[in-house]
């Protein structure tokens, strides 16, 4: 069944109209019809089966058949992700979005090749949250996560956030298996942490001060194992591992 998206505001009757970007898909690639039954998701935990009215030039009327609210998953995971060369940041945003994480911050670290300034970090933004929303169209989730604008590892301490669990990818020697430290929370609080959050560095890692910085915010460091990872690879392989950890449990 095709799948797409509108923002909740845009779903609370029980017609909703397909615009723009929704609608091209919709007509010039799906070649949708009159009667035929799609789903809508809003991001916020709702799906909407509907059924396609009679297509205008530019937009399509759909009519809500039913409605169904998806749980959330009972933890949240935050990926901080340092910008890697390239385009390479948006097949971890969709991948990241394939595995249930809740949000994900770029961020940039020193060894980015290319800063951005205000206008194009906001301007990229907005393009990494529609790759987003590609991937839950794609993969069926009704949660869309958060998309930040890339922000600096020090901008994103000085907010003072905090995690049940928070882990850091390292390639130092002070790392433990992310299992340890699950095993940890769980001995200690005898429940599965709410919430955890991962920062994960460019090629090359997070720079020694960096390094430093996010660990004396109280983050924990991690191996990935014995082979070093390109960066898009390393958030995959923890987000895998996280989801394996906490849904065994939660399962």
């Amino acid at each position: 069944m095709h799948r797409f998206y509108l923002p909740p505001a845009e779903c609370k009757d029980d017609s909703l109209l397909l615009s723009g970007r929704e609608a091209h898909h919709a007509l010039q690639v799906l070649r949708l019809r009159q009667g035929e039954r799609v789903m809508v998701l809003d991001g916020a935990g709702q799906e909407l089966l509907c059924e396609a009215q009679p297509p205008g030039p530019d937009r399509v009327r759909l009519t809500v058949v039913q409605r169904s609210l998806v749980p959330p998953l009972p933890y949240q995971i935050t990926l901080l992700q340092a910008v890697p060369k390239g385009k390479i940041i948006e097949s971890i945003i969709q991948k990241a979005t394939e595995l249930g994480a809740n949000r994900i911050v770029p961020i940039l670290s020193d060894r980015v090749t290319a800063q951005l300034d205000e206008e194009s970090a906001v301007v990229r933004g907005d393009k990494w949250r529609l790759t987003a929303v590609e991937a839950i169209k794609q993969c069926g989730s009704a949660w869309l996560p958060l998309v930040e604008t890339p922000i600096t590892p020090r901008e994103f301490l000085a907010r003072g956030e905090t995690f049940d669990l928070p882990l850091i990818a390292s390639l130092q020697n002070d790392r433990r298996h992310p299992r340890e430290y699950f095993k940890t929370f769980y001995a200690e609080k005898q429940r599965l942490p709410g919430s955890v959050c991962v920062w994960v560095g460019p090629e090359g890692d997070f720079t020694p001060a960096e390094m430093s910085t996010v660990k004396s915010s109280g983050a924990l460091p991690i191996t990935l194992g014995r082979l070093v990872l390109r960066s898009e690879t390393a958030a995959i392989y923890c987000l895998s591992v996280f989801n394996y950890e906490l849904q065994a449990k939660y399962d």
